[in-house]
């Protein structure tokens, strides 16, 4: 689920991308597991249902990471993804609390589908997604046949697009997750895999969802504050290795604390109630020097169209005329020209 920073990010260290060719030519690392799951909840049936194959197999995420990946290179945007490897032993918590979330959420999605009740039906579906190893396979197989790069992380996939971005061997990264500041991303990209039209959940409203660029310098220096005092103000509120935070303490709060305290462990002595249950020592070390990887090859290359037709169409029971058409989109995103800045865009990051 990630840190919940959003109540303490000032307007100003946020750009709302209007055209997605604002980053014509940029190289962004997306972290896959964050799409996936994206592609899983919102790419459903009428009645909940993920999309599937003949056999049964879903292919929700096959679609979403085909169709949305195409679409970020008609803008210009040269995608890598990056796939989690091996989660630190303090996140075992949390992964199991997600686990009962879906389970639960997948049987009121059972029980509202024999009342009818499809527009509840959809919403518990929605919580109900899984990625099986299978799953990311296939969506590691279909990259590769698209000729996208995509990088197997140690840990955290956020951790790695974070550090692939702070060696400037890509320009950005892209989350939901605020996470990826936390790690050390010098710039941030939200909402790229699910810009659009959108329903809000259990009401019959739409909103467009505009991609957010979020310079982590500007950021630090908006809150007065530095990334290590950040990462502080994150173990207050709580994260993914310490969902449970300290109670009561929201993230205004904890940003008044670390600024005037300067640290967790000196703000916590002014909170003679608080109880903290967590080794917050290791949680800053699992940001500030989180397990990443040198061992990778950024190469985008020509989509081999056989192997995505076999992929889609073969095995998944794609629409033959659909995923050829979007090949010949792919073609054309490859052979025009990704080159140069959008002037606007530069001129944003040159203020302050």
């Amino acid at each position: 689920m990630g840190v919940n920073l959003k109540d303490i990010i000032p307007d100003a260290a946020v750009h709302v991308i209007n055209d997605l060719k604002e980053l014509k030519g940029k190289s962004v690392a997306i972290d896959a597991y964050n799409a996936l799951y994206q592609f899983l909840a919102a790419i459903r049936q009428p009645n909940g249902m993920p999309l599937m194959d003949s056999k049964g197999r879903v292919t929700s995420h096959l679609s979403g990471l085909f169709y949305r990946t195409i679409n970020i290179l008609e803008g210009g945007i040269k995608p890598v993804y990056v796939f989690d490897g091996r989660p630190p032993e303090l996140k075992a918590r949390e992964i199991e609390e997600r686990i009962k979330v879906r389970v639960e959420a997948e049987k009121k999605f059972k029980e509202a589908l024999a009342k009818g009740k499809l527009e509840e039906a959809r919403t518990y579906a929605q919580a109900s997604s899984r990625l099986t190893n299978e799953m990311v396979n296939d969506a590691k197989a279909l990259l590769t046949a698209m000729g996208i790069p995509w990088v197997q992380a140690p840990s955290e996939g956020e951790a790695q697009a974070a550090y692939m971005a702070s060696k400037n061997d890509v320009w950005a990264s892209a989350s939901q997750d605020f996470d990826s500041i936390l790690f050390g991303t010098p710039r941030l990209l939200r909402n790229l895999t699910i810009s659009g039209r959108r329903k809000l959940p259990r009401k019959n409203v739409y909103v467009e969802i505009k991609p957010e660029l979020i310079d982590s310098t500007k950021l630090l220096k908006e809150l007065g504050i530095s990334r290590e005092q950040l990462v502080d103000v994150a173990i207050f509120i709580g994260t993914d290795f310490n969902p449970e935070g300290v109670r009561g303490v929201g993230p205004k709060t904890a940003l008044k604390l670390i600024k005037s305290y300067g640290s967790f462990e000196k703000a916590v002595q002014h909170l003679p109630s608080a109880k903290v249950a967590f080794d917050h020592e290791e949680i800053r070390k699992i940001f500030l020097n989180p397990e990443v990887t040198d061992d990778y090859e950024i190469k985008w290359s020509s989509p081999n169209k056989d192997d995505v037709m076999k992929i889609l169409v073969q095995d998944h029971d794609f629409s033959e005329t659909r995923v050829r058409n979007a090949l010949e989109r792919l073609r054309k995103a490859y052979n025009e020209s990704v080159k140069g800045v959008s002037k606007g865009l530069e001129a944003w990051f040159k203020k302050g």
